[in-house]
């Protein structure tokens, strides 16, 4: 009986040895993996995405032969959020990275998903930018990449080891189509492409979104012009890895970190700033990976940047940890398509935002809850640039049509645009009656999902920076009883929302004992019209005196704008001036949108030649340029 159980035990382990090398022999060898990523871009225009004016030949080719998504979205819309979900895998406002350059830690266990490809066997590379928005920076990327430089490729990887390579193309970013001096672009731009290549500036239809002007249009050229040298370079890179012979064991991914980099587009929490192109290029090795076919397909399911990390784990053969939760797109262990993805806009620069969005196959839902600020709201590194230059020239000519005008007024609380029929997002349909269960939907739906991932982020900076030095904001936001975001997003559920009923909630809700939610009160209240405060100069007044700042300096804004109050003023003007970063910031953002900021000049002046922070400094120019004190051309460094 022994020596029959020790014969079946070793026949036993004999066929599970077959069984596995056939598993092997038909899976065949691991994918190489190239991923193609550019700076800033749309898909309207791009050649594949139906451009015909923009020459992108060989990002078309990629297209026709592969799998093109048309509804692929970044998790952010300006690039160290963007690229902080790309790399962990994991939503900015779970993270609390959603805030540009805000350098974020990490709990230990979260890693950059190259960690995992890395344990599988693969060569990880990048070239070159990272701007992850975790801190530590340098710690961060050692363990992320086995090289990560401006000369890293697959080809300093070991004989036969399989790699993941990245490529990041910088020349369609907004510092190229908007931002750089014209003289630079023509340098740096124009200078590379031969005249035959260069898009004159009546070649292309203007977007509808802006005024149809001779010098608007010779800022939308640049646009195409930066795109055509991108795909020229991205043609010289796949034209690398076929002399190599790679090209047939290596599967291609293409897309944008998040949406166009011009007015409207880029930091804006609507489609335009987070719809991307994006492709994907299978060799015919690795076509049976593909659940959507092989070749000249387009999918029209939703993705976004949290599937990319447990979908590339998976075509390593890795294990995917347990804080993923993105879908795995393709091969064996895919998951089922989604009907709706949740996004997410924050801070970019000295710009504050809190925009969280909901999007389907048709349907584009924006909940902005900031909306005292419009959607072209004051950011230095936009300023700075001569196509918002342009449009704010054309403003105050009165030469916009009314929703070219419509971009510099307060936001609407919602916004809801059908992507079929409006691609441009110039009718919101948040008001017609005929599509209000569709709104109560999305409503309910971006409740939900804010509640059930404990979106970090309604917390204000100022109070996320005193928790992170204890913990990471990722467990943080936990704690139900340290985080009640039930009662916070209750409170935050007004702002942006006018009358008398909600102006009156909201005076009720800043006596809360719960500092956020009294945070949110007197930010919504900020708001309100004018005329709808004039009843509530007392309990402004009395917030005044709030032991939380965020709540004092809020309710100082809305003295000073909508009285004049002289207490309110001075208050304005000592937060201006505070040694807390966070503070400073939000109180001068506040001035920005103060309709007579002329009585702090002084004030902005000397912050402005005592600051060493970048976005206060920043927030200073931006003030000093509405009144016409400085150039708008003013120094700056941002990507």
């Amino acid at each position: 009986m022994k020596n029959y159980r020790k014969r079946a035990c070793v026949f036993g382990l004999f066929f599970l040895h077959l069984f596995g090398l056939s598993a092997q022999k038909t899976r065949g060898p691991r994918p190489n993996i190239l991923w193609i990523t550019i700076e800033d871009t749309s898909p309207q225009f791009i050649g594949a995405y139906g451009n015909v004016a923009v020459s992108t030949p060989n990002i078309d080719k990629l297209a026709a032969e592969g799998v093109r998504f048309t509804n692929a979205f970044s998790t952010g819309t300006v690039c160290s959020p963007s690229r902080s979900a790309i790399i962990t895998g994991v939503k900015t406002y779970k993270l609390g990275t959603g805030h540009h350059r805000s350098a974020i830690q990490l709990p230990d266990y979260i890693k950059g998903f190259p960690f995992y490809l890395q344990k599988a066997g693969y060569y990880t590379s990048n070239n070159s930018k990272t701007d992850y928005n975790i801190s530590p920076s340098k710690e961060f990327i050692a363990e992320t990449w086995h090289e990560s430089s401006n000369k890293a490729g697959w080809w300093n990887r070991k004989e036969g080891q399989p790699f993941f390579a990245v490529f990041n193309f910088m020349d369609s970013h907004q510092s190229r189509t908007m931002t750089w001096s014209y003289d630079k672009y023509e340098k740096q731009v124009l200078g590379n492409l031969s005249k035959e290549e260069i898009v004159g500036e009546e070649a292309f239809d203007m977007p509808p979104i802006y005024h149809d002007s001779p010098e608007m249009r010779k800022q939308m050229a640049r646009v195409y012009n930066s795109l055509k040298l991108t795909d020229n370079k991205i043609g010289d890179l796949l034209e690398k890895l076929e002399q190599e012979h790679l090209r047939d064991s290596t599967i291609v991914f293409f897309f944008a970190d998040h949406g166009e980099g011009i007015p409207r587009g880029k930091t804006n929490g609507i489609d335009f700033g987070h719809r991307v192109p994006f492709v994907v290029w299978f060799p015919p090795m690795y076509r049976h990976l593909s659940p959507w076919g092989a070749t000249g397909v387009v999918t029209d399911e939703l993705i976004d940047f949290e599937d990319l990390a447990p979908t590339l784990i998976s075509l390593a053969g890795g294990e995917i940890p347990a804080h993923l939760k993105g879908r795995v797109l393709m091969g064996q262990k895919r998951n089922k398509p989604i009907e709706q993805l949740f996004l997410s806009n924050d801070r970019s620069d000295n710009g504050p935002d809190l925009v969280r969005s909901v999007a389907t196959k048709r349907f584009f839902y924006s909940r902005n809850f900031m909306a005292y600020e419009p959607e072209l709201r004051y950011i230095r590194y936009m300023e700075i640039g001569e196509i918002k230059q342009q449009m704010r020239t054309e403003f105050k000519a009165g030469e916009l049509n009314d929703f070219q005008e419509s971009l510099f007024a307060p936001r609407e609380p919602e916004q809801l645009y059908d992507i079929e029929q409006d691609p441009w997002q110039m009718h919101n349909l948040a008001k017609d009656p005929k599509y209000k269960s569709t709104l109560n939907e999305f409503r309910n739906a971006l409740k939900k999902n804010v509640l059930k991932d404990r979106d970090v982020l309604f917390l204000p900076e100022f109070e996320m920076a005193q928790i992170a030095e204890k913990q990471t904001l990722y467990t943080f936001r936990e704690d139900k009883k340290a985080y009640p975001l039930a009662r916070i997003y209750q409170a935050a559920a007004y702002s942006g929302f006018r009358g008398e009923e909600i102006a009156q909630a909201q005076i009720k809700m800043l006596q809360d004992p719960n500092k956020i939610v009294r945070y949110w009160a007197a930010l919504g209240l900020l708001a309100q019209p004018k005329a709808q405060m004039q009843a509530f100069k007392t309990e402004l007044q009395a917030a005044l005196q709030d032991d939380y700042p965020p709540v004092s300096i809020t309710s100082a804004a809305i003295l000073t704008e909508c009285f004049n109050d002289q207490a309110g003023v001075e208050a304005l003007k000592k937060a201006c001036t505070d040694s807390n970063t966070h503070l400073a910031l939000m109180a001068l953002n506040y001035l920005l949108y103060v309709h007579e900021p002329a009585p702090f000049v002084q004030t902005v002046q000397t912050v402005k030649q005592e600051a060493k922070n970048y976005n206060v400094k920043a927030a200073c120019n931006d003030i000093l340029g509405k009144l016409h004190l400085i150039a708008n051309d003013d120094a700056h460094e941002s990507q």
